[in-house]
C-alpha cells in the first residue's frame, strides 16, 4: 500500500470507519478528528498480505502529540480503517516499535 495514495483518499473523504475499529477507537478516546490526523501525519511502519480481504498496512501518525496506530485496507476505491489504538506496553515498547518476546 502507498502511503501518498491513503493520505490523498482521506482528504477526499474517501474512507470509512469498520465498526471494529469505532468500537476501538472508543474504547481509547479516540475521536474521528484524530483517526484522520494520525493518517495525515502518518508513516507505513508495517505491510501486511492479502490474507483474504486484500493488503493492509500499519500507520504510525499523532494527533494532539499523541500516538496512534491505524490500520487500513482497501474497499471499492475507499481506505478502510480496520482497526485503531494507541501504541502501549506491552504489545509495542515506543510507537515505532514491536516489543518482542522474551
Amino acid at each position: 500500500m502507498d502511503i501518498e495514495a491513503i493520505k490523498a483518499r482521506v482528504r477526499s473523504g474517501k474512507f470509512v470507519i469498520s465498526a471494529h475499529a469505532d468500537q476501538e477507537a472508543a474504547d481509547e478516546d479516540i475521536d474521528i478528528a484524530e483517526i484522520r490526523d494520525a493518517i495525515l501525519d502518518g508513516e507505513i511502519l508495517e505491510q501486511y498480505a492479502d490474507t483474504g480481504r486484500g493488503p493492509s498496512c500499519l500507520i504510525l501518525g499523532f494527533a494532539k502529540d499523541r500516538p496512534i496506530h491505524v490500520v487500513c485496507g482497501w474497499r471499492r476505491g475507499s481506505v478502510v480503517v480496520i482497526t485503531v489504538y494507541i501504541p502501549k506496553l506491552p504489545k509495542f515498547e515506543d510507537p515505532w516499535t514491536r516489543r518482542r518476546s522474551p
